[in-house]
C-alpha cells in the first residue's frame, strides 16, 4: 500500500495549496481573503461529505481500508490532527495579517464593543430595525425539548437570570440575516458580524434579565447521504426528504469560539451530541467561507487584482448565427479566457429557429438565473420537441435542480431525472435541425456544466461541431440514458462506465509497447483528480517501462510520485491560481499520432465506474495542438504551479528566469487574438457587391 496516497489526505493538501495563495504576500489583500473563505468554503464541504461519509462507516464498524491502507479510525484521526494545523494556520493568517491590513486601508472587520461609542449605536439601531425582529429565542429544558440545529448555521447559547432563577435559551442565527452589517465613516467602512451583534445586544431581547454568560457555536452534520430506494416511483419526493435529512444529520464537526465555560460547554454537548474528537475551538470568527462577501465589498477595488474579461472567440463571426459558424469549421473554446456566450447564442438561437425541430440535453449543475434554462423553456413553449436529463443528484445543488426541473416541466419539457444507479455528469447539448429537408445535428460538448456564472470563474473547453458521427452517437447516446436502453457501439464518443476505462487502459498499454520497442512514448493528462487504482497500476506500468508521464492534477492525487522504478518517470504539478482548474484533457503520442480527448470524466473510480460520462477525441490538429499546449504550460509555469511530492505534500514551482503563469499566459493569448482579429477587420477593405 506504500505506492498509494490516502485520498482524504491528499485532499486536505490541496486545500492547503489553496491557503498558500491567501498566504501569499505579492496578492492584493482582498483577493487573499477570497482564497481564505474558499479554504473555508471546501473544508465545509469537505467534513459535510467526506468526512460525514467515515464517520457512517465509524459508526457502522467497518473494517474496510483505503487504497492506502488506512481504516476508517486511523483515517479520521489523521484527518483531524491535519485540520487542527490547517486551522491555526487560517486564523493565524485572518487574525494576524488581514484584518490590520485592511483596517489600514479603511475596511475594519470588528466588533461592536471595540468601536468608538457613536457607531456602536448605530449598529445597535441596525440589530434593533433589521435583526431582532426575525430572530426566535428558544428556551432550553434539560431533556424535554428535542433541538434541531441546521448544519453549518451559527448559534448562540446564552445563560440568563432574573435573580432567583438561573435558564437557557438558544438564538440561532438565520441564514437569511446578512453575516456582515456595514456602517461607513468618511473613509472608513466598519463591519461587524451577525453574531457579534446578537450577542452584544442578547439584553435587548430580555429587558427582564441578566444575561450571566453566552458563547457561539456551530454544527457540521453529515451530508453524505443517499436515496435508500432509487426504484421510487416518486423519486422527486425521495430526493425532497434526502435535503430534508441533511440539515440534520448526525454531527461531525462543531465548532466553538473562544473560551466555553464547562457550564455551556455540556448544554452545547447535549443538544448537538457531539464528542471530544468532532470538536474544534476557534479564537476568531465562525464560518471563514462568508468572508467572500467581504472580499468583494464595494469600494475597495484597489485591493483587488486586476480584472479579466472572458474574451470573443476568433473561431465565431459574430456576425453569423452559430448554426453558419459551426457548419464552417469545428470549434473548439478554452473557457473562461474565451467567452462561453457562443454556447449559450446555440441553445438562445435553437429556441427561436423556425428550422430546429429538437433540443437534447443534459442539466448537472446550472446558474441560479439561467439564460440557458429560459431558452428551452421558450423552445418547449414554441412547439419544439425539448428534453432534458436533469441530474438531482448533483450534491448540493439538489434543490435548484429540482426546481428549475419542475420549471421545464410546467413548460412543456420532457424531463428525465438522472439514470438509475448511476449519476449522469456528460456535458451534452444536442440540437436537430432540418436544413432544406435533411435532418442535422448540432453538438456542444464539454468539460464544464452549463452554468453561466461558474463558467467565469472554472477553467473549461467547450466542442462545438456538426460532424456527422459525432451526431449518431448523440442520439444514440440520448436514446440509451433517456430510454434505459444498453449502451451500444460508438463511432467516436467514448461513454462511462462502459467505454471510457478501457480505452483508457488500452491507450495506456499502447504507449507501454511503443516504450518497450525503443519509440517515444508519452502520456500527458490534466484532471481534477487521480484516485482510481486501476488508472494509477497502469500509469506505475507505464512509468516503469520508460514512458514519460507528465500530469496536471489539481486536487486529489492517490499515485504517489518519487524515485522508484514505477514512478520515476511521473511528474506531478498542481496549479491554484485566480481560476478554478476544470478541464480535463488527456494526450497520448501514439507514435506521433497524436491522440487527444477532453472528458468530463476525472480518472477517479466514481467517473469511471459509477457515473455517466462521456470522453470526446479532438481530431482538428490546431485544436489538438491547443489543448496540448495547456497541458504542457503547467509544467512551465513557475508562479502558480505545486509539484507534488512523494508524501503527498507539494512545493512551489520556483524557477530562476523568465516568470511564466499558465493562467495569465492564456488571458493574454485570447486577448491578443481577439485584439489582432479587430485590427484586421479595421484594416481590410471589403468590396460592395451590388445586388443584380
Amino acid at each position: 500500500m506504500e505506492q498509494y496516497i490516502n485520498r482524504e489526505l491528499s485532499w486536505l493538501e490541496f486545500n492547503q495549496r489553496v491557503l498558500g495563495e491567501a498566504q501569499n504576500p505579492k496578492l492584493a489583500l482582498l483577493e487573499r481573503l477570497k482564497f481564505l473563505a474558499i479554504t473555508g468554503s471546501n473544508l465545509d464541504e469537505f467534513f459535510q461529505v467526506r468526512v460525514g461519509g467515515l464517520s457512517a462507516l465509524r459508526h457502522a464498524r467497518s473494517a474496510s481500508k483505503d487504497i492506502a491502507g488506512l481504516t476508517v479510525v486511523q483515517q479520521l484521526k489523521q484527518i483531524r490532527t491535519r485540520t487542527l494545523r490547517m486551522c491555526q494556520e487560517q486564523y493565524d493568517l485572518l487574525s494576524e495579517i488581514l484584518i490590520p491590513e485592511l483596517a489600514s486601508h479603511g475596511l475594519h472587520i470588528t466588533q461592536p464593543n471595540l468601536l468608538p461609542q457613536h457607531i456602536n449605536a448605530e449598529f445597535t439601531k441596525k440589530f434593533e430595525q433589521f435583526i431582532a425582529p426575525i430572530l426566535t429565542p428558544i428556551a432550553l429544558e434539560d431533556g424535554k425539548h428535542p433541538v434541531f440545529l441546521k448544519s453549518l448555521q451559527i448559534n448562540i447559547i446564552a445563560e440568563l437570570s432574573d435573580g432567583k432563577n438561573v435558564r437557557h435559551v438558544l438564538v440561532s442565527v438565520p441564514k437569511v440575516i446578512e453575516r456582515f452589517s456595514s456602517y461607513i465613516e468618511e473613509d472608513h467602512t466598519y463591519l461587524v458580524s451577525s453574531e457579534d451583534l446578537i450577542s452584544e445586544n442578547l439584553a435587548l431581547l430580555f429587558p427582564d434579565e441578566k444575561v450571566v454568560e453566552y458563547a457561539t457555536f456551530r454544527a457540521t452534520r453529515n451530508a453524505d447521504i443517499i436515496l435508500e430506494d432509487e426504484e421510487s416511483s416518486d423519486y422527486v419526493n425521495e430526493m425532497t426528504d434526502v435535503l430534508m435529512q441533511r440539515n440534520y444529520g448526525h454531527l461531525v464537526r462543531l465548532e466553538l469560539q473562544g473560551t466555553v465555560s464547562k457550564n455551556l460547554r455540556e448544554w452545547i454537548d447535549s443538544i448537538t451530541e457531539s464528542s471530544d474528537d468532532s470538536v474544534f475551538n476557534i479564537n476568531h470568527f465562525l464560518g471563514l467561507s462568508d468572508f467572500m462577501s467581504v472580499a468583494f465589498s464595494s469600494g475597495f477595488e484597489h485591493l483587488r487584482e486586476e480584472s479579466w474579461s472572458p474574451q470573443p472567440s476568433v473561431q465565431v463571426d459574430q456576425g453569423e448565427s452559430m448554426f453558419e459558424n459551426i457548419s464552417k469549421n469545428d470549434i473548439l473554446l478554452h473557457h473562461p479566457y474565451e467567452s462561453f456566450e457562443p454556447v449559450i447564442r446555440l441553445i438562445e438561437e435553437a429556441a427561436s429557429d423556425p428550422n430546429t425541430l429538437a433540443i437534447k440535453q443534459v442539466l448537472y449543475r446550472t446558474a441560479k438565473r439561467s439564460r440557458i434554462i429560459d431558452a428551452l423553456i421558450k423552445a418547449a413553449r414554441q412547439k419544439k420537441q425539448v428534453t432534458v436529463l436533469v441530474e438531482l443528484k448533483a450534491r448540493f445543488d439538489e434543490a435548484n435542480n429540482l426546481q428549475r426541473a419542475d420549471e421545464l416541466r410546467k413548460a412543456g419539457v420532457q424531463i428525465v431525472y438522472g439514470v438509475k444507479n448511476l449519476k449522469t455528469h456528460a456535458k451534452i447539448a444536442m440540437i436537430i435541425r432540418n436544413e432544406g429537408g435533411k435532418l442535422a445535428r448540432y453538438l456542444h460538448l464539454g468539460t464544464g456544466n452549463y452554468n453561466e456564472s461558474t463558467a467565469k470563474m472554472y477553467t473549461d473547453i467547450s466542442y462545438l461541431t456538426k460532424n456527422e458521427k459525432y451526431g449518431s452517437d448523440a442520439s444514440t447516446f440520448f436514446n440509451a440514458v433517456t430510454g434505459r436502453s444498453q449502451i451500444t457501439d460508438f463511432n467516436k464518443l467514448l461513454p462511462a462506465p462502459t467505454h471510457m476505462k478501457k480505452a483508457l487502459l488500452t491507450l495506456i498499454h499502447s504507449e507501454i509497447e511503443r516504450a518497450k520497442s525503443g519509440e517515444k512514448a508519452l502520456i500527458m493528462a490534466k484532471v481534477n483528480s487521480l484516485q482510481d487504482k486501476e488508472i494509477i497500476d497502469a500509469l506505475y506500468k507505464a512509468s516503469a517501462a520508460n514512458v514519460e508521464i507528465k500530469l496536471n492534477v489539481r486536487g486529489v492525487c492517490c499515485l504517489k510520485p518519487g524515485t522508484r522504478k514505477e514512478a520515476k518517470n511521473i511528474r506531478i504539478v498542481s496549479v491554484i491560481d485566480r481560476y478554478l482548474e476544470h478541464a480535463r484533457i488527456f494526450y497520448f503520442h501514439q507514435g506521433g499520432d497524436k491522440q487527444v480527448f477532453i472528458s468530463s470524466a476525472d480518472w477517479m473510480t466514481r467517473n469511471l465506474d459509477k457515473r455517466v460520462e462521456l470522453m470526446i477525441p479532438i481530431e482538428d490538429p490546431k485544436a489538438k495542438s491547443k489543448l496540448s499546449k495547456i497541458i504542457e504550460s503547467a509544467f512551465r509555469d513557475n508562479q502558480n504551479a505545486h509539484i507534488i511530492q512523494d508524501d503527498g505534500t507539494s512545493l512551489k514551482n520556483i524557477k530562476k528566469g523568465a516568470s511564466f503563469r499558465l493562467q495569465h499566459s492564456e488571458q493574454k493569448k485570447a486577448e491578443k487574438a481577439y485584439a489582432n482579429l479587430k485590427y484586421k477587420q479595421t484594416t481590410t477593405f471589403e468590396p460592395h457587391t451590388p445586388h443584380e
